[in-house]
């Protein structure tokens, strides 16, 4: 050891780490630097980019001295003292070199640890004062630790290739511990916090120690990779399985050891869930292509997360697992029965499926189409079937849906990017085979993005389904097992070519009985455990819940019914809560009355039809089955007759009203008609409602007992409703929808109907119970209707 120098003004006395004493000054320039440790004794180059630290370079110059200090978070740009570990190394500038416009480039070596002072400068460069860390000596034996050290340093040269044998004399010829210590921490892969523990630790038998426990994980590393190396060029595994004990062996030896490398964890994690997922070959193998890209990608690559959410994606979908369809059709038939009330044909329907399915396992699921009103369960029922067969539910409400590729997924070339609607239904359902509900699928809409509709043409056909491809995942799944139930409201929104891919079963509604039926069954108690009630605190009379069925609700769900059974329930909660626990409420008619106000739906029939002119007519809605006051009025003046329509008419049923017209006026002698109502004068047609659009062909029977009416000034009879389309020739032709309609005109109290005789087949399907509370007349000419439609004698009509 030198002598050391005279003391200089604001200087300090370091030691280097051969001994030397050397005067440096008390304030220095600071560099901070993002991922780099300095120890003593150890020549580093630097690149230097940022403009304060240029400038601190700038001002030490070379064989000047600074300080470089690591920043804590290295993706801080403007690093505050703050942002900086409270250690670091005092070093000196062998060189700097222009790297023109990359900055400057530095080789530095390490002289000394310090501890950052006060910050004394912030611009143009960062400066700082300083205190020299000086070495303790230990009192222990440390040749011991020093020798195993250098063993295991030699052991991890020869077991890696990347490290030159003359390393090994060269770790032999360091003389100090210390130095030893410090030479071989900055040729180990450590964490910064590491590093800096290292760097902080003043004795050098506790930083020996360190790093021998890091060689002996080094050394474990090397041995590991070195005996499957040997185990692959011996051929004594396949690929996969070499894969698969290396990814294995590397991540029990980085748990052992505590260190861990984020990304390759990751990619290991992702390969596991790969091999469990049991995909198809084509799919496993596009999975494997995007693994090895996500392998080969720096951490924090921008394209990195696309790839992991990707493979996520494609691992997490249920490729192989299905579950087991319950095909005990009696367990079926009563989970059925205990959900809804009613509803036969699809029961049997999904009966049917079930014993297909029992005596044919590997037969094609059907694709069912529920058609009916709000409020009738068709979305429930789907829960049901599932729960029947047991099997997974997935559900995709489609209504509003306009871009096609919210069914088939978006391209990956897209921000953002994701599958369809019906992939992400299966993963959420974790099933192959789920039942699939694809909800209000006449709501559906097209415009500049695509039509969703086309898009679905290959998910409802079983030719095709078992190759459905998604645009996201870009392989094709298999959608054969999937038992497709899609529900509407109305078919004619529905493009033909996608209702021919679908059996349809539709859902008329329910009889007043079956109201009742469900109110007491189903929606009472429900309500009752929504409101915190029991029934002993409350007695529901069947005369109240019939008021509220036949007064308050003119629909052919029950949506409204369960609204009105939840307020009454909310009015005998409030009174419940005001007089106490034990306070029973009674539900009767009065009770209904006080509580609901005055009935929105009262008998209005005879009312409406007691003048001339006016006609009832039978309609169906997407809400289901309806009546229609056809009202007509004839006024003389100006020349020739003019036929005036109003009540948002659509042109169908525009047609239809000057065909009655027409029909009516080339039969006026017969119909007892003056001749002279068609030489003058005006015919208005008014359907109320006028908010409401109306079309259709169905209402020509009622159009025709209207304008008879009111130019004969005759009324029609006050209880009879009819439907049917005309021609010129006086025939009444067919129309659809009698089930519904048929429900309508038993909910308004209709007593009579009037219909074509060639929808007499329709009628097998509409309950007993309402046929037996209609009188229905089946015609095949304009002039039975009549005689239906008015009373008899007042119509004459020649036969």
């Amino acid at each position: 050891m030198s002598k050391p120098q005279e003391p200089v003004p604001n200087s300090l006395e370091v030691l280097d780490p051969a001994g030397e004493s050397l005067q440096v000054p008390s304030v220095l320039p600071l560099l901070p630097v993002r991922d780099i440790i300095i120890f003593p004794g150890v020549t580093v180059p630097l690149t230097v980019g940022r403009l304060k630290s240029i400038a601190a370079l700038e001002r030490t110059g070379t064989n000047g001295f600074m300080l470089v200090v690591t920043q804590r978070n290295a993706s801080t740009e403007e690093p505050s003292v703050d942002d900086l570990f409270e250690v670091g190394t005092l070093v000196k500038v062998l060189r700097i070199v222009d790297a023109r416009h990359e900055g400057k480039q530095a080789l530095v070596v390490g002289i000394a640890r310090v501890e950052l002072g006060e910050i004394v400068s912030q611009s143009p460069e960062l400066s700082a004062q300083f205190t020299p860390m000086e070495s303790v000596l230990d009192d222990i034996d440390i040749q011991a630790i020093w020798q195993r050290v250098i063993g295991l340093a030699k052991r991890v040269v020869d077991l890696r290739d990347d490290y030159p044998d003359e390393w090994k004399a060269f770790i032999v010829g360091i003389p100090g511990p210390g130095m030893l210590a410090d030479l071989l921490a900055s040729n180990l892969t450590l964490p910064p916090e590491e590093g800096i523990e290292l760097l902080r630790e003043p004795r050098d038998s506790e930083r020996l120690k360190s790093v021998e426990q890091y060689l002996e994980r080094e050394v474990t590393i090397a041995e590991t990779q070195k005996t499957l190396r040997d185990q692959a060029d011996a051929g004594g595994l396949d690929k996969k399985r070499r894969e698969r004990m290396l990814r294995s062996r590397m991540r029990e030896i980085q748990e052992e050891i505590g260190e861990s490398d984020a990304g390759m964890r990751e990619v290991d994690e992702l390969h596991e869930k790969l091999e469990a997922a049991e995909l198809p070959e084509d799919a496993y193998e596009q999975a494997e292509r995007e693994l090895k890209r996500l392998s080969a990608l720096p951490q924090h690559a921008p394209d990195r997360h696309l790839i992991r959410t990707y493979l996520e994606w494609i691992t997490d979908l249920p490729w192989s697992i299905e579950t087991e369809d319950n095909l005990d059709l009696h367990h079926a038939r009563e989970i059925l029965d205990a959900d809804h009330h009613g509803l036969d044909q699809i029961k049997d329907r999904i009966l049917e499926f079930l014993a297909v399915r029992k005596l044919a396992p590997d037969s094609h699921a059907p694709i069912l189409c529920f058609v009916g009103p709000p409020g009738v369960g068709k979305t429930s029922l789907g829960r049901s079937i599932a729960r029947s067969m047991g099997r997974k539910f997935a559900r995709a409400s489609l209504g509003g849906v306009r871009d096609e590729a919210e069914i088939r997924g978006h391209r990956r070339t897209y921000v953002g990017a994701m599958p369809g609607r019906i992939i992400q239904s299966l993963k959420r359902a974790g099933s192959r085979n789920p039942i699939f509900l694809l909800d209000e699928i006449d709501k559906l809409g097209s415009d500049f993005r695509g039509d969703p509709s086309s898009a679905l043409l290959e998910v409802l056909d079983p030719e095709q389904n078992h190759q459905f491809s998604d645009h996201y995942i870009e392989c094709a799944f298999d959608l054969s097992g999937v038992l497709f139930i899609a529900t509407a409201n109305t078919l004619s929104t529905i493009p033909p070519a996608l209702l021919d891919r679908m059996e349809v079963i539709e859902l008329s509604g329910y009889t007043e009985a079956e109201k009742i039926e469900i109110g007491r069954t189903h929606l009472i108690p429900r309500q009752l455990e929504a409101h915190g009630l029991t029934s002993e605190h409350i007695e529901l009379d069947d005369a109240a819940l019939q008021k509220v069925v036949a007064q308050y609700t003119r629909e052919a769900g029950v949506r409204n019914l369960e609204r009105f059974v939840a307020s009454l329930m909310r009015k005998s909660a409030r009174r419940i809560a005001t007089d106490g626990p034990e306070t029973r409420v009674h539900i009767d008619t009065a009770f209904v009355s006080e509580s609901l106000g005055a009935p929105p739906h009262l008998p209005e029939m005879a009312e409406r039809t007691r003048i001339p002119g006016v006609a009832v007519g039978l309609a169906v809605t997407s809400h289901g089955g309806d009546i229609l006051f056809i009202e007509a009025a004839s006024m003389p003046g100006g020349k020739g007759v003019r036929l005036r329509l109003t009540g948002q008419l659509g042109d169908v049923m525009r047609e239809s009203a000057e065909a009655a017209l027409s029909w009516v006026r080339s039969h006026a002698g017969e119909l007892g008609l003056d001749p002279e109502a068609f030489s003058s004068g005006e015919i208005h047609l008014h359907v109320p409602a006028g908010a409401v659009p109306k079309d259709g062909p169905s209402a020509g029977i009622a159009l025709v007992t209207a304008i008879v009416s009111a130019l004969s000034n005759r009324r029609a009879r006050s209880m009879v409703a009819m439907t049917g389309e005309i021609s010129l020739r006086g025939r009444v032709l067919p129309v659809g929808g009698i089930k519904g309609k048929l429900f309508a005109a038993s909910r308004a109290g209709i007593e009579t109907v009037v219909m074509p005789r060639r929808n007499e087949k329709d009628l097998r399907e509409v309950p007993e119970e309402v046929q037996d509370s209609l009188e229905i007349h089946l015609v095949d000419t304009i002039e039975e209707a009549l005689a239906v439609t008015f009373e008899t004698g007042e119509v004459p009509i020649a036969h």
